[in-house]
Formats: structure tokens, sequence, C-alpha cells
């Protein structure tokens, strides 16, 4: 957490990132000597985690695609969909286990891509009419449990981050997989949290919910912290919704956005707009915390959006600029779908109209434009 005092406002934060190019173009003008900011320090993508079938294919796309395009970073969204010893209850032989994720990890080793796992905390507990395992399996963690009958009305279930069990299951969930991966760095997820403070919670009911989600936050960077691993996140919660316009998705309009004054600032924030490339990455870093730019399904945006992180990267402020670490790719379907669409690309078919489609082009084009500033010979390194 802070402790320079109060940080900047958002809207402060705006009036810069609104000058700033003005400052940028009259300081190349006047040879200001700021000099290259280099290559991206993170030029990563984020996939769901490979079934068994898909395996193989994981692998290949590891060695192959990834160093071609230039990544350095593979978040791997696994969730519950893995063959977990710690917790029984969460034990699946149909899915993915620890030899697998630990060929993934030497694969990424092999081609100097660090592979950051991830499971959804907090929100994100359930899809459609369907409860993810944890709620499945502890339906007792759940914030609003016997509320939403087959989860109609509601977005996604939360769990509830008070319940004195809910970090007794998840943690070893956690470690499991970070030791299978051999991570040095863990994503928690934290998107779109919708159900929190519920006032039918004997634990949540009348709390901030600022506070509420700054708790969690802090418990699961303090866990991740003490087993050696740094904490990524998406970073919507932390938006205001109301004040700059973005809305409920993209940002938050049920007070979670406080928070972002009572976190550690060493959190990555993968910040996330999938309709306009917002300023927010100036936000983030100027509020302290090392921030990357996430794209899905269109290029225009996603270039919009790295624009900006290389206009912070070349800014005056050199411990602000040091923030803007680069992007990260989101694609949102099946592992198996996005590379066979990616490969179909690569091989000249045109782009479908799909998810898996638009999110290869989308990685293609960003990643292509990565490339074309990086030092020749830079981009598998």
């Amino acid at each position: 957490m802070s402790t320079t005092g109060a940080r900047p406002s958002f809207f402060s934060i705006l009036l810069a990132a609104a000058v700033l190019p003005v400052a940028l173009a009259a300081g190349a003008a006047e040879g200001s000597g700021r000099g290259d900011p280099g290559p991206l320090p993170v030029r990563g993508i984020h996939l769901a985690a490979p079934g068994k079938r898909d395996l193989d294919l994981a692998l290949d796309f590891i060695r192959n695609a990834l160093p071609r395009e230039g990544a350095n970073v593979l978040i791997l969204e696994f969730n519950y969909a893995f063959d977990f010893k710690s917790r029984p209850e969460f034990s699946d032989p149909s899915a993915p286990n620890a030899d697998d994720a630990a060929r993934l990890a030497a694969a990424c080793r092999e081609k100097g891509i660090e592979l950051i796992p991830m499971i959804n905390c907090l929100g994100h507990q359930s899809w459609a009419a369907r409860n993810d395992r944890l709620l499945a399996k502890h339906p007792e963690l759940d914030e609003t449990p016997g509320k939403f009958p087959g989860n109609k009305g509601i977005y996604c279930r939360s769990y509830c981050p008070l319940h004195p069990e809910v970090h007794r299951v998840l943690f070893p969930l956690i470690d499991e997989l970070v030791r299978a991966c051999g991570a040095k760095a863990f994503h928690v997820g934290m998107d779109e949290v919708f159900l929190l403070a519920d006032p039918d919670c004997p634990r949540c009911k009348g709390k901030d919910p600022a506070e509420l989600f700054a708790g969690e936050v802090r418990a699961l960077h303090a866990h991740l912290k003490e087993i050696g691993c740094r904490t990524w996140m998406w970073g919507d919660r932390f938006i205001d919704g109301k004040a700059t316009g973005i809305g409920e998705w993209e940002a938050s309009t049920n007070g979670t956005h406080r928070a972002i004054d009572l976190v550690p600032e060493d959190i990555v924030i993968c910040d996330w707009h999938y309709e306009k490339a917002h300023d927010t990455p100036a936000f983030f870093a100027a509020k302290g915390f090392p921030v990357v730019g996430s794209p899905w399904r269109k290029p225009g945006v996603a270039l919009g959006q790295l624009e900006k992180v290389r206009a912070i990267r070349a800014g005056a402020d050199r411990d602000v600029a040091g923030r803007a670490l680069g992007m990260v790719q989101t694609t949102w379907c099946g592992f198996g779908p996005f590379v066979r669409a990616y490969e179909a690309q690569v091989a000249g078919v045109a782009p479908g109209k799909d998810s898996p489609g638009e999110a290869a082009r989308c990685f293609r084009e960003l990643f292509a434009a990565i490339r074309a500033a990086m030092p020749a010979g830079h981009a598998g390194s």
C-alpha cells in the first residue's frame, strides 16, 4: 500500500494523459534526450488452460508460434480444471495434472516465456446456470446462498471473502498450481465482481464494498508473497465507472473503485478494455501500479492501447514510465479453438467472425505492431 500520502485522483491523471501526447511531441522537437524506452517488458497472451486432448497442440504453440510472435508471457486460466491432490474433493482425472503442467512449464522455460497460472478469485464462481467447482463442492462459501435459484437474474456468483473457511479451501489449490507450473507469479482474476456486501450475508452485510474487495486482494497478495509469487489481476474493479463514464463492466459502479488506495502497489494490473482504448493505463501507472493493456477482439482498440502504453513509457517521469510494462492479449475461447483459428490465419485463411477468429486476428495484428518497434533479433528474447 502507498506510504507516500494520498494518491492522485482519476481526473488529475486524465488531465495529464490528455496533455501527454503534446508534451511528448514538444520534447522530441526540442531534442529532450529522454531516449527510446526500449522493447516492452511484457508481451503476453491469456488463454484458457488446455485440456488433456489439446496438450500436444499447446506444446507446439508454445515452442513455435509464441516465440515467432515475440511473446514472453503466457497466462493460463486453469480455475478448477485441474486434477488437484491437495484437496481431494477437487480431484479430476480427466483434467490436466501436475505432470501435464510440468510439461507446459518446461516448454515455456525452453523458449524464455514466463508461465503464469490463474484461478478466478472472488467473482466468476458460476456461469449461466452452472456453479463452478468451488461452490459446487462448498456451497457454504457462497456470498448469496439460497438466493437466485438457477442463477437467474445475476451475472456470476461470488464466494464470501469473509467466510472463515474460504482461504483454507482456496489457498492449497493456488499453492498446488504454483508448484506444478514452477510459477513466480499468479493471476487471481477478480474482474466483474457484482455480488459483494450482500445484505443477506451475515458476515458482509452493511460493510463497505471497497473495504471488502481490498481485504480480499490483500489476503491473496499476502499469501502469494509468502510463497514467492507476484500477484497479477484484472483492473476493472479499481476504476470508477460512474465518474469516468466507462460503465459497470469495464469499470465499477458498486463502490469497489476506492479499493485502489487500500491495496499493495506491486500488483500487476491487467487493464482490459474491448470497445475503446481508454486512458486508464496512465491512471494505474500514476497510482503506482505496474500495468499492461489487455485487448480482445478489435485490432483498432488493441493498437490504441499499445499507443497509450508506449506514450507512458516515453514520458518524462521515469518512475511512472517504468510501470507501463506492455500488453497482454485476451482470447475468451478454448485453447484449441484459438490455436486452430490462429494457425488457419497464418496459412492464409481469412479471419472468422467468431470469437476465436477475431481474437486470433487481434493477437496477430497487435504483435506485428509490437515486433515492428523491436530491435532485430529481439522478438524471441
